[in-house]
Protein backbone atom coordinates (compact mmCIF):
# COMPACT_ATOMS: atom_id res chain seq x y z
CA UNK A 1 0.00 0.00 0.00
CA UNK A 2 2.74 2.10 0.48
CA UNK A 3 4.05 1.80 -2.80
CA UNK A 4 0.89 2.70 -4.39
CA UNK A 5 0.98 6.05 -2.07
CA UNK A 6 4.39 6.85 -3.60
CA UNK A 7 4.12 5.98 -6.74
CA UNK A 8 0.71 8.28 -6.87
CA UNK A 9 2.69 11.41 -5.10
CA UNK A 10 5.12 10.99 -7.57
CA UNK A 11 2.65 10.85 -10.61
CA UNK A 12 0.98 13.78 -8.99
CA UNK A 13 4.80 16.05 -8.80
CA UNK A 14 5.24 14.96 -12.46
CA UNK A 15 1.81 16.31 -13.62
CA UNK A 16 1.90 19.34 -11.59
CA UNK A 17 5.59 20.49 -13.25
CA UNK A 18 4.26 19.51 -16.24
CA UNK A 19 1.38 22.07 -16.07
CA UNK A 20 3.84 24.89 -14.90
CA UNK A 21 5.75 24.31 -17.70
CA UNK A 22 3.20 24.59 -20.20
CA UNK A 23 2.56 28.18 -18.45
CA UNK A 24 6.10 29.48 -18.56
CA UNK A 25 6.34 32.96 -20.30
CA UNK A 26 7.80 32.71 -23.72
CA UNK A 27 8.94 35.70 -25.84
CA UNK A 28 8.49 35.84 -29.44
CA UNK A 29 7.12 38.28 -32.15
CA UNK A 30 3.81 37.66 -34.17
CA UNK A 31 4.22 36.99 -37.64
CA UNK A 32 1.29 35.70 -38.97
CA UNK A 33 -2.47 37.02 -38.02
CA UNK A 34 -5.78 34.25 -39.31
CA UNK A 35 -8.70 36.31 -38.30
CA UNK A 36 -11.39 33.90 -39.61
CA UNK A 37 -9.96 30.68 -37.84
CA UNK A 38 -8.87 32.35 -34.77
CA UNK A 39 -5.20 31.40 -34.73
CA UNK A 40 -1.84 33.36 -34.92
CA UNK A 41 1.61 32.04 -35.92
CA UNK A 42 4.75 33.25 -33.54
CA UNK A 43 8.71 33.18 -34.26
CA UNK A 44 9.81 32.94 -30.72
CA UNK A 45 12.66 34.59 -29.92
CA UNK A 46 16.25 32.77 -29.79
CA UNK A 47 17.59 31.68 -26.37
CA UNK A 48 21.14 31.51 -25.76
CA UNK A 49 24.09 32.98 -27.25
CA UNK A 50 23.74 35.54 -29.97
CA UNK A 51 24.47 34.08 -33.66
CA UNK A 52 24.18 30.16 -31.94
CA UNK A 53 21.43 29.57 -35.33
CA UNK A 54 19.20 31.35 -37.61
CA UNK A 55 16.91 31.86 -35.51
CA UNK A 56 14.02 30.76 -32.98
CA UNK A 57 10.83 28.15 -34.67
CA UNK A 58 7.80 29.23 -35.37
CA UNK A 59 4.69 27.75 -34.36
CA UNK A 60 0.50 27.93 -34.70
CA UNK A 61 -1.66 29.24 -31.62
CA UNK A 62 -5.36 29.27 -31.19
CA UNK A 63 -6.42 32.34 -29.27
CA UNK A 64 -8.95 34.39 -27.67
CA UNK A 65 -11.33 36.85 -30.03
CA UNK A 66 -10.08 39.39 -27.55
CA UNK A 67 -6.21 39.32 -28.47
CA UNK A 68 -7.19 38.69 -32.03
CA UNK A 69 -8.63 42.33 -31.91
CA UNK A 70 -5.12 43.90 -30.66
CA UNK A 71 -2.68 42.19 -31.81
CA UNK A 72 -0.89 42.61 -35.17
CA UNK A 73 1.69 41.33 -37.41
CA UNK A 74 5.23 42.29 -35.97
CA UNK A 75 4.19 42.85 -32.55
CA UNK A 76 6.54 41.49 -30.18
CA UNK A 77 5.86 40.49 -26.81
CA UNK A 78 5.99 38.14 -24.14
CA UNK A 79 3.21 35.29 -24.17
CA UNK A 80 1.92 32.23 -21.78
CA UNK A 81 0.61 29.11 -23.51
CA UNK A 82 -2.08 26.41 -22.15
CA UNK A 83 -2.73 23.09 -24.04
CA UNK A 84 -6.06 21.68 -24.20
CA UNK A 85 -7.17 18.59 -26.10
CA UNK A 86 -4.01 18.74 -28.00
CA UNK A 87 -4.69 22.31 -28.98
CA UNK A 88 -2.20 25.14 -28.01
CA UNK A 89 -3.63 28.40 -27.24
CA UNK A 90 -2.07 31.71 -25.86
CA UNK A 91 -3.93 32.38 -22.39
CA UNK A 92 -2.24 35.70 -22.05
CA UNK A 93 0.07 38.26 -24.74
CA UNK A 94 2.09 40.97 -23.19
CA UNK A 95 3.34 43.56 -25.68
CA UNK A 96 7.23 44.86 -25.43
Amino acid sequence: MRQVTTVLAACLVIAISSVAFAQQAVTGTVTTIDRINGTIVIKRTQDGTVGASAGGATEQFKTRGDLLDTLHAGDRGTFSVSETAGAKTITTFEKQ
